[in-house]
């Protein structure tokens, strides 16, 4: 293999380190603003009271993409414990008439939630491996599935299982 030709190039010249000014101690006292303030979130003191103040009971729709048809969901959470500021969540879901136990984690600094049903058999549309993956806490969460060939599906859910109020009819 050749060797490329030397090249004499110009060297620059180097400023002294004497010619630079020394910090002086009017910089050093010079003061920062920051904007914005300082962040009086405390999500360890959030996964603490989300650990009494979480309903243990939700319930929703469960809509497979394929083929778009809805089914009942009910989840109901046996353990909720925290560690930091994760909330972990213990428990068993039913998706139509198969019910698994489920596992989860929800942060409670950015309300994202994970939900990992367990047993084999998960009903239409789900497969062992399958996960729910949520951005807003329990409202709405994605099935990020197992298999690249399944699109997913869309799990609504809501607190207030049949506390809805009867709608009030006339007399006349």
């Amino acid at each position: 293999m050749p060797v490329p030709p030397v090249v004499d190039l110009p060297v620059e010249m180097a400023v002294p380190l004497e010619s630079q000014l020394p910090i002086g101690s009017s910089q050093l006292s010079t003061s920062i603003n920051l904007d914005g303030g300082v962040e009086s979130f405390d999500p360890v003191a959030r996964a603490t009271d989300l650990v009494s103040t979480l309903p243990r009971q939700w319930c929703g729709t469960y809509r497979s993409l394929p083929d778009g048809a809805d089914q009942t969901v009910l989840l109901t959470l046996a353990d909720v414990r925290s560690y930091g500021q994760m909330v972990a969540l213990r428990g068993e879901i039913a998706v139509g008439s198969v019910k698994s136990p489920v596992q989860g984690n929800l942060n409670a600094k950015s309300d994202q939630l994970d939900l990992i049903p367990l047993a084999e058999p998960l009903g239409e549309g789900l497969e062992p491996g399958d996960a729910f993956l949520g951005l807003q806490g329990f409202g709405v969460a994605g099935l990020q599935a197992a298999r690249l060939t399944n699109p997913g599906g869309r799990l609504n859910l809501s607190s207030s299982c049949g506390s809805e109020a009867l709608p009030i009819r006339g007399l006349w």
